[in-house]
């Protein structure tokens, strides 16, 4: 349980770096020196310290919505193995849990952005659900297709069965590792799907659906987009990897590194390569889905 609360607390602390290591490496391809890697901890503290703004269209609906997302993912967060220990919540078909709670913190931002009365955000709550429906069954099948390995529905007993199965499951691994590296790209609004320093309303997804948060509100919903990218790339990392007993410390150093590694990967991608067009976007997550659905028959 130690190992668990130490692994947890380790990804809230270091999960706003995971963005700054994205920045850094977009900045350092483009020849820039870019942002200190802490960037987005002093926009944390900066925007706690100011005051919000709300609409007078918006009803509670907006409020809740950064509060109901931050939950959401923080359990979520709980619910996943990491640096090869137990999870801190974890039980058989926890894997549904895990995607209801994505589905429930998609589904208040949706309706927060749709509260708002603005036709630019509606429009980015209709890009999020639509592509959603395509997103969602991959991750799933993906899972689904480690649980057929593992013979288990629970997170940390998949992670933990990762290491005992025979090295002829290697291609499915592979599979599922590349569908959700490519789901969590469209889950985080990150190239090639979504691009989250754009400012154009009109290609935007996410990042227009809050635009009219601000203060507190704001950090939370960044905070929130941190975590959720450590979980997938934490989900990624803990049922591909087969982790090996040794010292409390070196999973944990050894799990951030992999971390880093994802990040630099996706800092990589998004240097090299341009947001796809919207009509684009759904042969990108019908592929995730093909890459999983092979994983499913070959496990």
């Amino acid at each position: 349980m130690i190992k668990s609360t130490v692994a947890l607390i380790v990804a809230f602390i270091c999960a706003p770096f995971l963005l700054g290591v994205v920045n850094r490496v977009k900045s350092v391809m483009a020849g820039r020196k870019g942002p200190p890697l802490f960037q987005l901890y002093y926009d944390l503290l900066k925007l706690l310290r100011k005051a919000v703004v709300y609409s007078r269209s918006t009803t509670w609906v907006f409020r809740l919505s950064p509060i109901v997302n931050l939950a959401c993912i923080t359990i979520a967060l709980a619910m996943l193995p990491m640096a090869g220990s137990d999870a801190v919540i974890f039980f058989p078909g926890d894997i549904l849990l895990l995607a209801y709670l994505l589905g429930l913190a998609r589904f208040f931002t949706v309706i927060a952005a749709l509260d708002t009365a603005s036709a630019f955000e509606g429009m980015g709550a209709s890009r999020e659900v639509q592509f959603a429906v395509l997103g969602e069954p991959a991750l799933f099948m993906a899972l689904v297709a480690i649980a057929r390995m593992t013979h288990s529905w629970s997170l940390t007993d998949m992670s933990n069965a990762i290491s005992t199965i025979p090295p002829s499951t290697s291609v499915p691994l592979a599979l599922v590792a590349a569908t959700v590296f490519m789901v969590m790209l469209a889950e985080n609004c990150r190239v090639p799907v979504d691009d989250p320093n754009t400012h154009l309303e009109l290609t935007m997804i996410h990042e227009v659906m809050v635009l009219d948060y601000s203060g507190p509100d704001l950090a939370i919903i960044l905070y929130a987009a941190s975590l959720k990218l450590w979980l997938f790339a934490g989900l990624m990392l803990s049922l591909v990897i087969p982790w090996q007993p040794q010292e409390l410390w070196g999973q944990v150093l050894l799990f951030i590194g992999g971390m880093l590694c994802v990040a630099i990967a996706v800092g990589l991608i998004e240097s090299g390569m341009a947001r796809l067009r919207f009509t684009f976007i759904p042969r990108y997550l019908v592929g995730a889905a093909s890459l999983s659905l092979m994983a499913v028959f070959l496990s």
